[in-house]
This record gives structure tokens, C-alpha cells and sequence, in this order.
């Protein structure tokens, strides 16, 4: 559809947002702690860099987040930046249902913060603020560490799919 033919439509459906969300790609990731002795953990492909100084990125959590609540006691949040073929690892932490750390290989740190291996980038995270907007939160991590391994490349959503990204 060229720009020609194109208008813009009023927001009347939650599914119209959806639908026009998903046409901007973004990449997965995991935010996961160890709380009590058990990994928690959950996807979000709403992640943005910040700031640099003070180094800060941001997830935004649904209010109606069950997994959310646990998370945020927690002293230190691990933040992996999901890679391309971990779409399962994406599909379990989503899951409201079942064990979400099945067959997903990950580390803890001493502070409780939980890495998935194989990931692009891990952050070692504290939250500095929370934002509430609408249905969800903006919440403002901060980061305390990372690992990051620029060449493998990242998992993609796009279009209520994962996608791969294409060499030029």
C-alpha cells in the first residue's frame, strides 16, 4: 500500500494498537531473578536503551503481570537480550502456564540476578524507577554489569512472529 491510498483511522479496538504495534520489530528479552531459592522470570519485547550516564534501559510490565510482583523484590535483575533460534526459551517465558525455565540452560549470580545462556546480552540490573503509563509501568533499570557477544544475532519479533535478520 503505497501513501497515496493510506489513512489514518481513529483507535477504536485494543487489537487496531496490536495489530499497528506489531509492525515495528523489536527484539526479546528475558528479565529473571532468583527469588527464594527458585528461578522467576518473563519475556518482554518492550526493551529500549536509555541513557549512558547513569547507564539505564527500560521494559515496560502489563499491570496485570502476575510474575511482575515476584520479580521486583528481588535485589538484582538478570536482563538477557534473547538470540536468534531461542524462540522457544521467548515462547516458555510468555507461557502463563508450566515450568518457564524447562530445558533453558541459565546462570545466577551471587546477587539473584538470572542470565539465559546463549543470549546476545546479559545486563546485571537494579530498578531505578517505576513509571506508571496507562496498562502497563515504564520501569527504568539500572545497570550494574554486562556481558555482551555482538556477532550472535538477536531473536526478532515482528508482526506477531519471530523473524531473522538479513546480511546486507
Amino acid at each position: 500500500m503505497d501513501g497515496r491510498n493510506r489513512r489514518i483511522e481513529a483507535v477504536t479496538a485494543v487489537d487496531q494498537l496490536r495489530r499497528a504495534f506489531g509492525c515495528f520489530p523489536s527484539g526479546v528479552t528475558a528479565v529473571c531473578a532468583d527469588v527464594d531459592g527458585v528461578p522467576v522470570g518473563l519475556a518482554a519485547s518492550s526493551f529500549t536503551s536509555v541513557s549512558v550516564e547513569p547507564p539505564l534501559v527500560s521494559v515496560c510490565m502489563q499491570h496485570s503481570s502476575t510474575t511482575w510482583p515476584v520479580l521486583r523484590r528481588a535485589p538484582r535483575l538478570g536482563l538477557s537480550v534473547l538470540a536468534e533460534g531461542q524462540d522457544d526459551v521467548c515462547a516458555r517465558l510468555a507461557s502463563r502456564t508450566g515450568d518457564r525455565f524447562a530445558g533453558t540452560d541459565w546462570t545466577a549470580s551471587d546477587d539473584g540476578a538470572v542470565h539465559v545462556h546463549g543470549a546476545t546480552l546479559w545486563l546485571d540490573c537494579t530498578i531505578h524507577a517505576e513509571v506508571p503509563s496507562g496498562d502497563h509501568d515504564i520501569v527504568l533499570l539500572r545497570i550494574h554489569g554486562v556481558s555482551a557477544d555482538p556477532d550472535a544475532a538477536p531473536l526478532v519479533f515482528h508482526g506477531s512472529r519471530f523473524r531473522r535478520l538479513a546480511a546486507l
